[in-house]
């Protein structure tokens, strides 16, 4: 690539005609919505259809600002945006402390309840944090596409593409250097699940204080969630 492409690059939008699609977000999403209203009635920290459907408001003028693609932005939707994320993964920690409550106070009940609950507020936390990590990193997935690399705010992630402009060709050439590349939801949503599973950052480094505080609150989630709830629910199965 000639100096003047990248300094092209630099000054101009990447992707202004396409963007993110809308659909990974909203099925993400739904998933989260459908995991909160599958569980046990003791987990649950409202009624059971209030905070589904106090995220399916939320959810419905964002789908209708950027129907098909993320291109749009308004004041509006991005404080719906950061609204939504913010009901998903508060009402999933406070599914969390619930069922940690219910084991320790000694108000287990059925075990394989308490089991799969563990597995749905598991499930949700990956979801939960990868939408988290999506809309803030670098301004959301708007500014990521519609915004050149100068106007950009500080990263709050290192990805490994990001560093790879150095590498043997056929590396190199995808790295965020040479293709311009940028995070997607699906990459967000991997850094959540190695989060959840290794409890610390693996290929993905947090570069910012807040991103550091959201994955060390995510981690500390996960492991509640695999040492201590499924432990003690697997016991109560014997």
């Amino acid at each position: 690539m000639s100096a003047d492409r990248a300094e092209a690059r630099t000054r101009h939008p990447r992707h202004q005609r396409r963007g993110e699609a809308r659909l990974p977000a909203a099925v993400a999403t739904l998933v989260a919505i459908a995991l909160y209203l599958a569980l046990p009635e003791q987990l649950l920290v409202a009624p059971r259809f209030v905070v589904p459907a106090l995220e399916i408001a939320l959810l419905v003028p964002l789908i209708a600002i950027n129907p098909r693609r993320v291109t749009r932005q308004t004041r509006l939707s991005r404080i719906l945006s950061l609204a939504l994320v913010a009901v998903v993964a508060l009402s999933n920690l406070g599914a969390l402390g619930l069922l940690i409550h219910d084991l320790v106070a000694g108000a287990a009940g059925d075990g394989k309840a308490l089991l799969l609950g563990a597995l749905q507020v598991w499930l949700t936390n990956v979801i939960a944090f990868g939408l988290a990590y999506w809309e803030l990193d670098r301004g959301g997935p708007v500014k990521r596409t519609q915004s050149g690399r100068a106007d950009l705010p500080l990263a709050d992630f290192r990805f490994s593409q990001d560093e790879n402009a150095d590498t043997v060709e056929e590396v190199a050439e995808g790295s965020s250097v040479k293709s311009d590349w940028v995070p997607a939801l699906l990459d967000y949503l991997y850094v959540s699940v190695t989060n959840s599973t290794a409890f610390s950052p693996t290929d993905t480094m947090p570069l910012s204080s807040r991103a550091k505080v959201l994955m060390a609150v995510q981690s500390v989630a996960a492991l509640l969630t695999s040492l201590l709830v499924i432990a003690r629910a697997v016991s109560v199965l014997k």
